[in-house]
């Protein structure tokens, strides 16, 4: 069994490794008519070909060139309503002589729509048709039987993904546009939740002045939930910050300490963050300065809050 495996493996790998010499002009110039694609990109084929023509579109959509599957035995019964003017075509048959897929090429021709064909057969029925040809042929199956679709459709899995990431590269396609397309993703939450997305704002902010004692700031800390309070002057500017682990500090040293006013025990130099950084970002900054908090600023200016951002949220949100 392990030798069969190794055997499949080594068979489908060298397939993949085949494919590297026919990058070529053909390749090039079925990237630029899906760059220059006005509507949209069709993948269509039968059986296995079809289920990679279905993961090919997902990795086209995901990756910034709309794209869908059709079916083309649907096709046949009503679904070619889905093509119109400018949209670009890719059929899979690795025979090339796949019936149903053959019988939607002159509806395709009709309608004027550039055919990228991939198949392993160039002479064959659908790579004559195409405007460029593709060529996914295989040295053997790794079916012993030579019958099983295994090898090719592996080739035609790589062709594909060769294809979006060579298109993804021409289109600039970032991060953030991938994430734009995955919102219910953890990768989707990390690039698109925003510090303003979580954090507290208004009178859900802990602030006391600075002339406050300890024994009244512990009421804002304890009523706001957060673990923390700021502190600010009369302009509203932040000047310090206290924390629920200073006051257990403080406690040490007796119930008396209670009585001194915050500015005299608080860290004058509060870290902070601004409104429109990542809220993955915010948590990486806590985790580097052992903290759970961060008073959020409007810009790299901003001397008052206008809000604050706890452990608790970004925990909460999903962003890891």
């Amino acid at each position: 069994m392990i030798e069969t495996a190794k055997r499949v493996l080594q068979i489908e790998a060298d397939a993949i490794l085949a494919l590297q010499s026919r990058i070529d002009g053909d390749f090039s110039q079925a990237v630029k008519m899906i760059l220059d694609c006005q509507g949209k990109v069709v993948v269509t084929g039968m059986g296995k070909s079809g289920l990679i023509c279905q993961k090919i579109a997902a990795t086209m959509a995901s990756t910034g060139t709309p794209t869908f599957f059709l079916h083309p035995a649907e096709g046949l019964h009503g679904d070619l309503g889905m093509l119109s003017k400018g949209d670009v075509i890719i059929a899979v048959s690795y025979s090339g002589e796949t019936e149903e897929v053959s019988r939607i090429l002159p509806v395709i021709k009709r309608m004027g729509l550039p055919l990228i064909a991939i198949s392993g057969k160039p002479q064959s029925t659908l790579g004559i048709a195409g405007d460029v040809h593709l060529d996914i042929s295989v040295a053997e199956e790794a079916c012993p039987l030579g019958l099983a679709p295994t090898a090719s459709t592996t080739a035609t899995l790589a062709m594909g993904d060769a294809l979006a990431v060579a298109l993804l590269n021409e289109r600039g396609f970032r991060a953030e546009d991938f994430a734009l397309v995955h919102p219910g993703g953890a990768l989707g939450k990390k690039l698109l939740l925003r510090v303003e997305d979580l954090m507290h704002v208004g009178d859900a902010i802990p602030l006391v002045a600075p002339e406050t004692l300890l024994r009244e700031a512990l009421f804002e800390i304890t009523d706001k939930k957060l673990g923390v309070t700021g502190v600010i002057d009369t302009q509203g500017v932040l000047v310090g910050v206290f924390t629920d682990g200073d006051l257990r500090r403080i406690m040490e040293l007796g119930l008396e300490s209670l009585q001194q006013p915050i500015h005299q025990v608080m860290s004058t130099s509060p870290k902070r963050i601004l409104r429109r950084n990542l809220a993955a970002k915010a948590l990486q900054f806590m985790e580097a300065h052992s903290i759970t908090s961060l008073f959020v600023f409007a810009d790299e200016q901003g001397k008052e809050p206008v809000g604050i951002v706890h452990l608790h949220d970004l925990l909460k949100s999903g962003v890891v």
